[in-house]
Formats: structure tokens, C-alpha cells, sequence
């Protein structure tokens, strides 16, 4: 039985009961620094969150990770034979530097909460674990239900990738704990993939003065590649190519020998992400003298608009509106791991986690306002 027959206003009503101890939580977490680069740091934010996990009833098992941060997976209830569990996915790393707290400071005012990483995602991962205290205090969580906590998903979850796979494949949803979308708070049902490329050029040096004709300049060469990785750029596809960090050379009187650029790639649709892929890896030079060396690759299929996940946001869009809200959908040219659940056929929807702005910015902040709502329809998803 929905939870709205049951009884939504009690579910917010709890909500709202919670939600000082829940900003209370969101302080200690936000001022343990846990940039992706410091295990230290992850480690302790996970530990505090195992500890409140553990303490309402979760069973908690610790992935640990040599050069990242740890993984938490948190279980609760149990599945009836051949049940499967819903998953709840996040992340605890931030992409902000150690000692910024000093400088953005933890603040809670009557209309915004701020602070690094308070939105992205941290809010989140505690909004998940609220809305199943509240379940369970009012007796409603009947199904299983799994949080999976990451350690290094800002820097494209290189550690933590199998073990989502592996523990998404037994579920049979998956709730991405990830900012909404914009002002309005749109969930999100699709996501652009990712990918990471660099191109190497190698030159022919020279002295630019007496040699000149005897160089063959990576630099120029570069140029050129630029242009033409510029033009795979395919709007209508919603693909993005973009060369977006170089270098190269080591002084103006010499016919620079190498030279090099960092792209990125952004891919709507699966079946783009091969053809893409051949055409990065099979640039040739303008200039026969120079070499190219093409590295990386596609780090996250799209998660398209499926079935399964236009199902899930149907659903959510109902119970939203039983509490008065308009829920609208979006897509967005970010990725998450809900990519990587979303490949592999799971109903996935993303953005269910708080509602603000300035995510990796220093103005990040939530929406105070929306915080109890979007936590009790967060946890009507679960029942």
C-alpha cells in the first residue's frame, strides 16, 4: 500500500520532528573535511556515518580502498525470498581542498544552509538515512533497503565502480542522493556520459632562428588538432567535444617538440559513444613530421531516459503532488554513478537529494525550505 494511504502528513510530520538533529548531523560532516584526495578525511566522515547508521539499526559493511576513501554499505530490513532491495547511492568526498572550511564556514539561516560539500552531496546522503528513521519510526519500511556511501565519485568513483555494480545488480531501483536540478528541483531522469582524453603531440625541434624549416612545431600541430576536435562537437546529438586544458613548448626560439591537450567528451546517446571513441583514437597529423599519441577514454555510459526510470519519476511526480508539490523532471550534461546503475538496465533516478545552488562554487548552499519535503518524499519512494 502507498504511503499517501497510509498517511503522508505523518511521514512529514516526522520529518519535520527530525530535522534539527538532522542539521545538527549535517554540521559534524560538513566540518570534517573529506576532499576525494584525503583518505584520512573520507575515512572519518564515513566512520561518523557508519556509527548513525549502526545506531538506527542498519547493518553496516565497511569496503575498504587503498588510495580512496572507504565505501560504507548499509543494509536495512530484510528481502522475502527472491525480493530485491532498493538502493540508495552517495558519495561523502567533496571536491573541496582541505583548510576551506576556514574560509566557508558551516552556516545554517533561516532560509539557506552553506558550506563545502553541504550540497553536493552531503545533505543528501543524510536526507537518505532520515527518511528511513522516519519509516521505521512510524513502522512503514517493509522492503529492503541498501545505502551504498562512496569515498571518490568526485574524481569518476575509480575505486568504488565494481562494488556498485555488483550490489546495484541486486536491486531492483536506485535512488541517486545527488542535488536536484535547478531552482525548481527537478529529479533527474537522464545524464550525459563521460569521457577523458588526452592528446600527446610529438614535434621535430628546432631553432627557431637558424633552423627554422628544419622544425616541425608540436605546438602548431596542436593548434590544428584543436581545431578539429572542436568540430566533432554534434549539438543536435548532444554531444560535446571540449579541449579544454593545454600545454606545451619550452621557449619562443624553439620549434616546440611536444605539446599536449586534456579534452573532455559528452555523450547523450549509448550508441555515440563508440563511433566517438574510434574518431579521437584515429586523429592524424597535418603535419606528417609529427606524431600523435591518443590516451583515456569514455569514463561513464549515458544514463538515457529509460522505461524503468520515467516509471520511477511517474511515481515520485504523484506522491509529490499528494503533498501539494509540482515535481518536474530534467536532463543534465553531468554524470554520477547513476550512469554506471542506468547501463545496466536498473530503473535509476538521479537529483533526490536537496534543493540549492553552487555546487563546487563558493557560494554552495541548500534551500533550507525544501529540506523536510523532499526528505519525506524521499522516503514515500521507499515504502
Amino acid at each position: 500500500m502507498a504511503v499517501q494511504d497510509r498517511n503522508m502528513a505523518a511521514v512529514l510530520d516526522e520529518v519535520r520532528r527530525r530535522e534539527f538533529a538532522l542539521l545538527e548531523r549535517l554540521g559534524t560532516l560538513v566540518e570534517i573535511e573529506s576532499p576525494t584526495g584525503d583518505k584520512a578525511g573520507v575515512d572519518r566522515a564515513q566512520s561518523v556515518f557508519a556509527a548513525w547508521a549502526e545506531a538506527a539499526g542498519g547493518r553496516v559493511k565497511r569496503h575498504a580502498f587503498r588510495e580512496f576513501g572507504d565505501s560504507l554499505e548499509v543494509t536495512f530490513g530484510k528481502a522475502a525470498p527472491g525480493g530485491k532491495s532498493t538502493l540508495l547511492l552517495g558519495h561523502l568526498d567533496t571536491v573541496w581542498a582541505l583548510g576551506t572550511i576556514a574560509k566557508m564556514p558551516f552556516r545554517v539561516t533561516e532560509d539557506r544552509i552553506a558550506g563545502p560539500g553541504v550540497l553536493d552531496m552531503k545533505a543528501g546522503v543524510l536526507m537518505a538515512l532520515t527518511a528511513v528513521e522516519t519509516l521505521l519510526e512510524l513502522g512503514l519500511l517493509k522492503r529492503p533497503v541498501t545505502l551504498l556511501i562512496h569515498g571518490d565519485e568526485e574524481v569518476g568513483s575509480p575505486a568504488s565502480r565494481k562494488l556498485t555494480e555488483q550490489v546495484a545488480g541486486e536491486c531492483e531501483a536506485v535512488y541517486v542522493l545527488e542535488p536536484a536540478q535547478g531552482d525548481a528541483g527537478a529529479y533527474k531522469t537522464a545524464r550525459k556520459g563521460v569521457g577523458h582524453y588526452k592528446l600527446t603531440v610529438q614535434g621535430v625541434a628546432a631553432h627557431s632562428g637558424v633552423d627554422y624549416q628544419k622544425g616541425h612545431s608540436a605546438v602548431v600541430e596542436l593548434a590544428r588538432q584543436i581545431e578539429a576536435l572542436h568540430a566533432l562537437t554534434d549539438l543536435s546529438k548532444g554531444i560535446t567535444v571540449n579541449p579544454g586544458v593545454i600545454g606545451g613548448g619550452t621557449c619562443s626560439n624553439v620549434i616546440a617538440a611536444e605539446a599536449w591537450v586534456e579534452i573532455d567528451v559528452r555523450i547523450a546517446r549509448t550508441r555515440d559513444m563508440a563511433p566517438m571513441d574510434r574518431k579521437l583514437h584515429k586523429l592524424r597529423p597535418f603535419d606528417a613530421k609529427c606524431k600523435l599519441v591518443v590516451e583515456g577514454g569514455m569514463n561513464r555510459p549515458p544514463m538515457e531516459r529509460s522505461k524503468g526510470t520515467a516509471a520511477l519519476f511517474r511515481r515520485a511526480a504523484k506522491l509529490a503532488a499528494s503533498m501539494g508539490l509540482a515535481l518536474a523532471e530534467a536532463a543534465t550534461g553531468g554524470a554520477s554513478d547513476g550512469n554506471l546503475t542506468a547501463a545496466l538496465g536498473i530503473p535509476t533516478l538521479d537529483g533526490m537529494g536537496a534543493v540549492g545552488a553552487g555546487a563546487h562554487a563558493p557560494h554552495e548552499y541548500l534551500e533550507r525550505k525544501h529540506l523536510a519535503t523532499r526528505t519525506a518524499l524521499l522516503a514515500a519512494m521507499l515504502v
